[in-house]
Parts: structure tokens; C-alpha cells; sequence
């Protein structure tokens, strides 16, 4: 019943919102009750230009919403953006192996990731990133954030159609 009354709580979040950004609160909040997160971002990826932007934060003053940052190819956008896999590390030495930004994402409290590819008609739109302490990614973790995919669809088809796209 969790699930339906939380579901229900985003549903009803998304009628309401005014703008994305409650709907990325509501998408936020529904994280925190099935998954859990100290760091909470959700980042949209054109493949067109080759252009990844962070759209929501939950420290904003650690990890801002502002410009765009080029999406290189790697092991990590094989596994998320073209496997279109969620990507798990629980230690930070496996974030570092990934992230450039390592040494912030520990001084956040952060050792663990979970990175969860939203997928609408074959593309990837964006991804739900959950950050935590370390180890905190368990396989009950990650199974209960599959929940999180269609909510994030809904969050992230808004942030297209508020930037004029189809």
C-alpha cells in the first residue's frame, strides 16, 4: 500500500505543479520514501549535441542547475546512456573511477551511487541520481527504485516541453 499511497501523493504533486520544479520535489519526495538519498539530482542528456544539464538539486549550492556540460564517452554513458542500465558503485573508489568529482561527492557525505537511466520511446531522457553513505545501495535498494522510472518519465517529458522541445 506504500507504494499506491505514494504514487498517488506524485500524481496528485504533478496536477497541481505550476513548474517542473514541483515536479521534481514530488519525484524527490517519492525517492526518499522507496530509496532513500542525501544527494538527490536529476540531469537531462541530448544526444544530439552531445549536451548533459543538471535540471534539479537538492544542494543546489554543491551542485547548481545552471549551463550544461558536454557528455563524454566513457564506460559509464556505455552502461547508462547506450545500455541504458542503472549504474551502481557503493564505494567512493568506484565513483572515482567514473566521476571527476569525486572528492565533492565524499565531502557530501557520499560514497554511493545509484544512477537510474529514464527511458521514453527508446531514448534516454535523463537519469535519477541518488547519492549516499556508502554501501547504501543494497540489490533491495536498487529493485525499490525501479518504481522511480515512469514518475521520472513524467518529470522529465516537462522539463522537455518547457524548453519548447517534442
Amino acid at each position: 500500500m506504500l507504494a499506491d499511497k505514494s504514487m498517488q501523493s506524485f500524481g496528485e504533486a504533478v496536477v497541481k505543479a505550476a513548474d517542473a520544479d514541483a515536479a521534481y520535489r514530488a519525484l524527490e519526495a517519492l525517492a526518499m520514501t522507496h530509496v532513500g538519498a542525501k544527494l538527490f539530482t536529476l540531469m537531462t542528456f541530448d544526444r544530439e549535441t552531445g549536451l548533459a544539464s543538471r535540471c534539479y538539486s537538492n544542494m543546489p549550492d554543491a551542485y547548481p542547475t545552471s549551463g550544461t556540460k558536454t557528455v563524454d564517452s566513457d564506460r559509464w554513458s556505455d552502461h547508462v546512456l547506450d545500455g541504458q542500465r542503472n549504474f551502481i558503485a557503493n564505494d567512493i573508489a568506484t565513483i572515482a573511477g567514473v566521476f571527476d568529482d569525486h572528492a565533492l561527492i565524499k565531502s557530501l557525505g557520499c560514497e554511493s551511487v545509484l544512477n537510474i537511466p529514464v527511458v521514453v520511446g527508446g531514448e534516454v531522457l535523463g537519469t535519477i541520481n541518488c547519492l549516499h553513505e556508502a554501501g547504501f545501495y543494497t540489490p533491495d535498494k536498487v529493485a525499490a527504485a525501479e518504481i522511480l522510472k515512469l514518475p521520472g518519465s513524467i518529470c522529465f517529458l516537462m522539463e522537455k516541453l518547457s524548453k519548447g522541445g517534442r
